[in-house]
Parts: C-alpha cells; sequence; structure tokens
C-alpha cells in the first residue's frame, strides 16, 4: 500500500521510550510528521500548540494519565477535533468503553503489531480528511443555497394601511400584468387580481387594516390581460405599517405533480398487471390439478345418466325412487365441478381494484376452499386457526387473496418436497394494533443465499419458477399500507407473517371530517 502523502501531525504519547522508538519506525516514511510525548503534561502542551491531527495516546502513565488527557483536549474547543487512539495493556471490556466514552476513536492493545497500528492511522486520517472535505461541501452548499434564495423568483407587492399599492418588482409585474407605472398608488383590490373570490379579497383587507396574516398554497390569479395564472400568496405586515405580499408562480410545480400523479396511476396499473400475469400463471400451473379434480366427478355424473337411461326402458312403480336418488347424485356431482371450477374463475379474473372493508377469516377460508386442488395433488393437510373477534381489513379482496394463495401453494409444495406429514398451519391475529396471517409449514426451508433476496423479482428455490411470486406480494402488502416477512420455522420449514392496519374507510373517514367542519 502506498504511503499517505498528506503531511499530517501525528502526536506519540507514551512514558516508555522504547515504545516511542518503536512507533516512530513504525510510521516513520508513510508521509505524517511525527510529534513525541512521555507524559501527559507534555501531550496536553504539544496538542494545544501543534495541534495534530491524530494523537497515538498511552493510557498508563503517571501524574496525568491518557484518559485524563483526552477528557481535557476534548472539552477544549481548540483542541476537541483531535482523532484519539489510546495504546494500552489494559485489555478488559470497561476500559476499552471508558476511552471510547470520553472521545477516543479507537484502541489498540498493547503489545501492539505495527501492521495494526499503521492501518488504523490511516484509516482514521482517511476518516478525518473525508469529514473535513465533507463540512466544507456542506458550507459551500449552504452559501449556494443562501445564494438561491436571495434570488427567488417571486412577485412582491408593498401595500399601506390603506390598501394602495406603494413599490412592486418586475416579477410582480410580469406575473399579474400590470406595468409600475399604472399599479403604483393604487388600491390592490381595484387591480381585481381575484375577482369572484370575496373570501380573499376581504382577508387582503384585513392584512392591510389590521396587519391580519393571511397563506394561500392555491389561488388563481387573473392577469390584465385575462391570462390565468396559479399562485402561491402570502401576506404579513410590514414592520413601517401596511403590508407585504408575496405571489410565487407554481404552475410549473403544479404540472409537476400532475405528472407526477399520472406515473403513480401508471405505476399502480402496471402493478397490477403484474399481479394479474402472476395470478394467470398460478392458473396454469393449478391447470393440471383441476382437470384431475373435475374429471371424477364428472366421469360419476356419465356412469349415474348411464344407470338412467337403463332405468328408463324398464320403469316399475317400485324403481322410481331409485331413479330419484340416482339422478339426485347426478345433480350433487356437477354441482362439485361446478363449484371448482367457479372458485378458479373468480381467481383468475382481473380485478377492478376497488377495496372494500374485509374480513380476514372469512377471505382465508374462501382461499382454502381454492386452494383444496392442491392439498389433494400434494398429498399435504392445510389446518386454518382463526382468531376470534378480529377487527376487519380495508383492502382489495382478490390482491390479498392472491398472496394468501401464493404462500399457501408454496408452503404446501415445500412440505410434500420434504415428504413431511405434518400439516401446513394457517393461522390469524391481532397485536400492536395490527391484523394479519400466518402461514407456517415444517418443509425443505429456504437456503441462506434466497434468505438474502428473498422478495426480490426472479429469485426462486423452485425449479422452473418465475421467482416473482414473493415480489409481488411484498408490492401487494405495502400498498395496503401493511408488510410481509418470513423467519425460519424453528421446527423446520418457513413462516411467513403478513400484516394489516386495522380497517379505516377513507370514505367513513371523508364524511367524519366533512362533519366536524
Amino acid at each position: 500500500m502506498a504511503p499517505d502523502r498528506g503531511g499530517e501531525q501525528i502526536l506519540l504519547v507514551d512514558d516508555n521510550p522504547t515504545n516511542l522508538q518503536v512507533l516512530f519506525k513504525t510510521l516513520e516514511g508513510s508521509g505524517y510528521r511525527l510529534l513525541a510525548a512521555r507524559d501527559g503534561e507534555s501531550a496536553l502542551y504539544t496538542a494545544k500548540r501543534a495541534k495534530p491531527a491524530l494523537i497515538l495516546l498511552d493510557v498508563m502513565m503517571p501524574g496525568v494519565d491518557g484518559f485524563e488527557v483526552c477528557e481535557r483536549l476534548k472539552a477544549n474547543p481548540e483542541t476537541e477535533d483531535i482523532v484519539i487512539i489510546f495504546l494500552s495493556a489494559l485489555t478488559d471490556s470497561q476500559s476499552k468503553v471508558h476511552g471510547l466514552a470520553i472521545g477516543g476513536v479507537d484502541y489498540i492493545a498493547k503489545p501492539f503489531q505495527a501492521d495494526e497500528v499503521l492501518a488504523r492511522v490511516r484509516t482514521h486520517i482517511k476518516l478525518q480528511r473525508l469529514e473535513r472535505a465533507l463540512a466544507k461541501r456542506n458550507s459551500e452548499l449552504e452559501d449556494e443555497n443562501q445564494r438561491i434564495l436571495n434570488a427567488v423568483d417571486e412577485g412582491i407587492f408593498g401595500l399601506d394601511s390603506a390598501g394602495r399599492v406603494s413599490s412592486m418588482n418586475a416579477r410582480a409585474a410580469e406575473l399579474t400584468g400590470w406595468p409600475q407605472a399604472d399599479a403604483l398608488g393604487e388600491p390592490l383590490l381595484a387591480l381585481k387580481l381575484f375577482p369572484g373570490d370575496d373570501g380573499l379579497n376581504q382577508a387582503l383587507s384585513l392584512l392591510c387594516e389590521a396587519g391580519v396574516s393571511l397563506r394561500k398554497n392555491h389561488v388563481e390569479l387573473t392577469g390584465k390581460d385575462g391570462e390565468l395564472v396559479q399562485v402561491a400568496l402570502s401576506g404579513s405586515a410590514s414592520a413601517e405599517g401596511g403590508a407585504v405580499l408575496v405571489l410565487r408562480d407554481i404552475g410549473e410545480w403544479l404540472a409537476n405533480q400532475q405528472a407526477l400523479e399520472a406515473a403513480r396511476n401508471e405505476v399502480d396499473h402496471q402493478r397490477q398487471h403484474l399481479a394479474h400475469i402472476e395470478r394467470l400463471s398460478t392458473g396454469g400451473e393449478m391447470a393440471a390439478g383441476i382437470a384431475h379434480e373435475v374429471n371424477q366427478p364428472l366421469t360419476a355424473v356419465s356412469n349415474y345418466a348411464r344407470v338412467a337411461q337403463r332405468l328408463l326402458a324398464d320403469l316399475p312403480e317400485a324403481q322410481r325412487s331409485k331413479l330419484d336418488d340416482v339422478l339426485s347424485k347426478i345433480g350433487v356431482q356437477a354441482e362439485r365441478a361446478s363449484a371448482v371450477i367457479q372458485r378458479m374463475r373468480s381467481y383468475v379474473k382481473k380485478p377492478s381494484g376497488a377495496k372494500a372493508t374485509l374480513s380476514l377469516n372469512e377471505l382465508l377460508e374462501d382461499v382454502l376452499a381454492l386452494a383444496e386442488v392442491d392439498s389433494k395433488v400434494n398429498r399435504t393437510r392445510v389446518v386454518f386457526m382463526g382468531a376470534n373477534d378480529l377487527p376487519t381489513v380495508y383492502g382489495d379482496e382478490v390482491q390479498i387473496q392472491q398472496v394468501a394463495l401464493n404462500l399457501i401453494r408454496n408452503a404446501m409444495e415445500s412440505t410434500a418436497a420434504a415428504q413431511s406429514t405434518r400439516p401446513v398451519e394457517v393461522s390469524t391475529f391481532f397485536a400492536n394494533g395490527r391484523v394479519g396471517f400466518r402461514v407456517r409449514d415444517f418443509g425443505l426451508g429456504l437456503a441462506k443465499e434466497v434468505e438474502e433476496q428473498l422478495f426480490s423479482p426472479f429469485v426462486t428455490s423452485k425449479e422452473g419458477g418465475m421467482g416473482i411470486g414473493l415480489s409481488v406480494s411484498q408490492t401487494i402488502m405495502q400498498g395496503h399500507g401493511g408488510d410481509i416477512a418470513y423467519e425460519p420455522n424453528p421446527g423446520g420449514g418457513a413462516v411467513f407473517c403478513c400484516e394489516f392496519p386495522v380497517a379505516q374507510d377513507p370514505a367513513l373517514t371523508d364524511s367524519r371530517d366533512s362533519a366536524s367542519d
């Protein structure tokens, strides 16, 4: 490593001449200017005169020890910025903590290694340089910000106590379309800058007559030529009497806000689109299981139909009850097939994005019914434990179902892969003002490298998986003001926890606010 060439001064303090000599040899040729002191008093004297960048300070010295030297230097504004590294044979944690608490930045135990001393000195010198450069840059930024504030492009009117324009700057003339020669001496209200806004015009009168301050974040100003300008307005009483009115053009800011809102809407649209793609992917994966499940009742329907046809050929009165029974079974099996298909259609259907107050227990029961096919395919049981008196949540039912189904399917697949006989556990809870549900499995668990970037897109532990399910789930949860978290199951497997704020319908909040107004 090339030596530093900053030329900083370093003060070496040790009552042992041998240690001083070793420190000199260690740092010699590293580009620093070296000073030495053999006791605490000499160290204080030299530090105050030379103001070194760094001190390597022995702790155990006769008279004034290293800790006292540090405390006295840190108490002096002229020396408080000096970096202090303690050197000591005291290796107990109490001594180290004390040294750091009184202002030391590092602690090197004796006997020390030359390479360690040099490396730590270089590190702290570099940190000091960076801090000074940062302080300088902050100062430059403050000066630059001040210059910007001094040149703010705002229109300013000076008004007398009668509300007449006593002064105005060029920007005020530009914003209003009123030349100074035409506006000076005229009542501000006569300029008709805010026609039709009686409340604002009355507030402007009170500003001039009684010094009542006002502030409007957004008003529409009408220029002399009829052009509309969007401005923010503030007014305050002047020490000489009258008032000062400040106008700021916010047209560009409003346009940026509209563009930002449009971008947010587009992001939300794309998020919903991505979520829909994930649901379609999940639906494709479930298609084989659904086909198998639906095939069984449909086969039964066909068989029962054939039996009914045979019975119809010869229909004595005694066999009518048998025919009724067969036809009833046909109806039951057909309804069963219809229910399976209907659940799938409801899940894959693209949501409107509308939110409503939801019961988490009821929502999860519907999800478990939808996951019944996967449960049979994976030969994995799912048990549900719903908490009593659970508060409602406010959100998009289909999106929350998507999160829950994704977690439950992952848990079943992991359990099946581990050939575990324990069921997947789904439970709801209410704690610390948050409502949520957990999905716990006793499957294979996650590898460490997968855990570290679990919610990143395209990261998956499943062969052939897209790696967007958990990323989409996290986005959905955060969009509902909640979050999703993972932790290893102590019994083997994984635990995913989803939390939501307690339901607070914005429409109800708005109505309460309107009533209070």
